[in-house]
């Protein structure tokens, strides 16, 4: 057990609480519970060893979720074209299957917000060039855009895109997210990297980028500003798209 190779079973837990002479049953029933939770497979595992597995397990375990990204939209947040596209365009010698599958889960994360019993609360922040920077073509930027006005409008989404005339801000070391979980008071860091990615759950890292992302939201455009602006660079993308007609 104590190598990983072979599971916790709620009688493992019971026989370790007796021996260490754990008498509370509220602490033995919770620990059952977790050696019970721990033997199911996450969904994600159906799809074999995908990059970013830890990530993609917090994020399913997670309650709010908020992110500043300079330079692409969220995952959770993309539409099929606009994934495809920036899972092709940039990750260099990946096969045909591979960015299959990397598409699949993530479209298969998006579920996550739409849960009807518990959706994901999402905060993101967008520098502005992450919406002027085309990828794929210009009606696929039409159709995100458009995607991304509408998941703006439900309760539990937040959209904030940051104007260049801020300069200098927080968010200049680059993307991150915060996940943070029910009934716990951890959260964890997440930095996305090529190669290796970061977690960071000290408080003190949580706190310092927590800080951040306020003042990042304090310094965004509000969220009408948000869909106005979305809105009116949408047109854009339509006029770009019109002309190659």
């Amino acid at each position: 057990m104590e190598n990983g190779n072979r599971a916790v079973s709620p009688r493992d837990v019971r026989d370790l609480c007796a021996l260490y002479g754990v008498r509370d049953q509220q602490v033995i029933d919770a620990l059952m519970q977790m050696a019970r939770e721990s033997g199911r497979q996450g969904w994600w595992q159906a799809y074999g060893d995908i990059p970013q597995s830890v990530y993609v397990a917090l994020e399913a375990d997670a309650t709010s979720f908020h992110t500043y990204e300079p330079m692409v939209i969220p995952g959770l947040l993309q539409t099929p074209a606009y994934a495809h596209a920036v899972i092709e365009e940039t990750i260099p010698l990946l096969t045909v299957e591979q960015a299959a599958t990397r598409l699949k889960v993530r479209l298969r994360r998006q579920r996550r917000i739409y849960d009807p019993a518990s959706p994901l609360r999402l905060w993101v922040v967008l520098d502005k060039s992450v919406l002027r920077r085309v990828v794929g073509s210009p009606d696929i930027m039409r159709e995100q855009l458009e995607h991304l006005n509408a998941l703006g409008a439900e309760p539990h989404i937040t959209v904030q895109v940051l104007p260049y005339a801020v300069g200098a801000h927080p968010g200049l070391s680059g993307q991150f997210s915060i996940l943070r979980f029910a009934d716990s008071p951890d959260a964890v860091v997440y930095l996305e990297r090529f190669t290796s990615d970061l977690y960071l759950d000290k408080p003190s890292d949580v706190q310092r980028y927590s800080v951040n992302h306020d003042h990042l939201q304090a310094q965004a455009l509000d969220t009408a500003g948000t869909r106005d602006f979305i809105t009116d660079l949408t047109k854009t993308y339509i006029d770009a798209a019109a002309s190659r007609l």
